[in-house]
């Protein structure tokens, strides 16, 4: 039976970072266990190839919630990486950390060494900021974090269009305040996607001490006596045994790791007795804490044709843009499909922005799996909730790893979260009525025209709103019941297993989560490795 002296479950922005950092000094072997496949497939790394991705079944795991009682019981559609750098190869690649008091908050929580402070090193450490170097950046990281290189002329509208609107404009939502809007900085080298994989496991794949093995499902930890001491995974069709000498570390994401731990035994009580699971240690809070970013899109249709649409000028604009890819790596199939947006508040009197943005070239529906839409020269604005209220779930539908697990989003469950988010349609239906965007705007296709009151609002909210991609909080970093992990990422009562990734947040961030769950998995192997001195 092979051994190692750490196993990580999962190869995604957590696991890569993992990898690289608990290997670098070539004294611990390493394995890293990944679901899916290699990622070698062309569109991971064109960054147009996003639109793909997201309708992908072997990329992604093409998650669904389960029918959201506060939203028309609609099963939510929840995609995530399901290859070598996980959610980093399928995301829109946007560069952001949230906000300062975020983790200043985690600190207040009673997690000590996780204040702004304490990761702002981190932040810079794993960057290659190709702007230079400052109070906020670093440029000795792996990952290269760019300005955008494709830059249609409505995203400048956009901006023009919310400053005269009221928002002030901002260069740089990673520096000295979140609060504005203009171009997001994105994961991209030289034009290409830059994920976790690229920046952080690729590279090192020569390193003797490191083994990957992918297309590979861990059915379960080994726990012996209260002390992780391995994994049973399935590997072409074979099940087989792993050895920890010193950890496991669970870095499957926000879904997947609660649904190892409680296929390990690991959980609430009577969850794991509801599916004949042999109770090894209880944790009620795995699976509780669910939070996400609930979002909704506003659409307008535009007499503008460089668009994303299948429209012949548009497609004829298209052709245009493709070739500046080939001799100068910019042009539309760099793009992230939301290169603009920004960070604004619901109400002028908020100390930080409690709204996101995200601007898109085009009429888009559905996750972009409305293709009608695109029969349509429009534009679409995003607005997505930053500290929602609402608390969902993942338990399981069985006790087998091949059955997904059940999601309960509970989006929009508190009021104060559906208040917030009618005051976010209304500042999205004014930015695109204001000029210069509303100088080609023909009408609005959702909501439509005549949605005004708050009431018509909701149920507008109720029909549309859907997930912007950001889980967290599942296995949470605590002190209280519910808390999973402690602030060494240690779970609560087994030894030598840790939990690292975008589920150990106790509260949301405020913004795309996958540069902080980098952060977190460098922050852990620091941790990691200072213990093995």
């Amino acid at each position: 039976m092979e051994a190692f002296d750490f196993i990580i479950i999962g190869g995604g922005s957590a696991g890569c970072v993992l990898a690289d950092k608990l290997s670098a000094n070539g004294e611990h072997t390493v394995c890293l266990l990944e679901a899916g496949k290699a990622d070698k497939n062309w569109l991971i790394h064109l960054p147009i190839g996003i639109i793909a991705l997201l309708q992908s079944h072997t990329l992604n795991w093409q998650f669904n919630s389960h029918q959201e009682k506060n939203l028309n019981n609609r099963k939510v559609f929840t995609p995530r990486g399901k290859t070598l750098g996980g959610s980093s190869s399928i995301n829109a690649m946007l560069y952001v950390r949230g906000q300062q008091q975020d983790y200043d908050h985690w600190q207040n929580l009673g997690n000590a060494g996780w204040s702004f402070n304490d990761v702002l090193p981190y932040f810079k450490a794993l960057e290659h900021q190709e702007r230079g170097a400052d109070k906020f950046h670093g440029v000795n990281g792996a990952l290269n974090v760019a300005d955008s290189v494709s830059k249609p002329a409505v995203n400048e509208d956009f901006i023009q269009s919310a400053v005269a609107a009221g928002y002030p404009k901002n260069n740089d939502f990673n520096g000295c305040s979140q609060e504005g809007v203009g171009y997001y900085q994105v994961t991209q080298k030289e034009g290409l996607r830059h994920s976790a994989a690229k920046a952080f496991l690729t590279p090192n794949l020569h390193r003797s001490n490191l083994t990957v093995i992918t297309q590979t499902q861990v059915e379960k930890v080994l726990v012996e006596d209260g002390t992780a001491t391995g994994v049973i995974y399935k590997h072409q069709g074979k099940v087989k045994q792993l050895l920890a000498n010193r950890e496991v570390i669970v870095s499957a994401g926000a879904i997947n790791s609660p649904q190892i731990l409680m296929l390990s035994g690991i959980g609430p009580k009577a969850e794991l007795a509801k599916h004949n699971i042999e109770l090894v240690h209880q944790l009620e809070g795995v699976g509780k804490n669910l939070q996400d970013h609930v979002d909704v899109l506003n659409v307008a249709k535009h007499k503008r044709t460089e668009l994303l649409a299948y429209r012949p000028k548009a497609l004829w604009w298209g052709a245009k843009e493709a070739w500046k890819f080939i001799g100068q790596r910019k042009g539309l199939l760099t793009t992230v499909i939301a290169e603009t947006g920004g960070f604004i508040k619901s109400e002028p009197t908020l100390a930080e922005p409690d709204l996101q943005l995200h601007f898109v070239p085009a009429a888009m529906d559905d996750h972009g799996r409305n293709h009608k839409l695109l029969f349509t020269y429009g534009v679409s604005l995003h607005v997505c909730l930053l500290r929602p209220k609402s608390r969902g779930s993942i338990t399981l539908n069985s006790n087998k790893i091949t059955q997904h697990p059940r999601i309960d989003l509970n989006m929009l469950d508190h009021q104060d979260d559906i208040d917030t988010m009618i005051k976010g349609v209304k500042i999205a239906r004014k930015i695109l009525s204001t000029p210069p965007l509303s100088s080609t705007h023909i009408n609005h296709i959702f909501p439509h025209e005549g949605c005004k009151s708050d009431q018509e609002i909701t149920q507008f909210l109720k029909e549309k709103c859907n997930t912007i991609y950001h889980p967290v909080g599942t296995c949470k970093m605590g002190q209280d019941e519910l808390s999973v992990v402690d602030e060494q990422l240690k779970v609560r009562g087994i030894k030598q297993l840790r939990v690292v990734d975008a589920s150990i947040m106790p509260t949301l961030i405020s913004g795309n989560t996958n540069a902080p769950t980098m952060m977190i998995a460098a922050k852990a192997a620091d941790m990691i490795l200072a213990e093995q001195r």
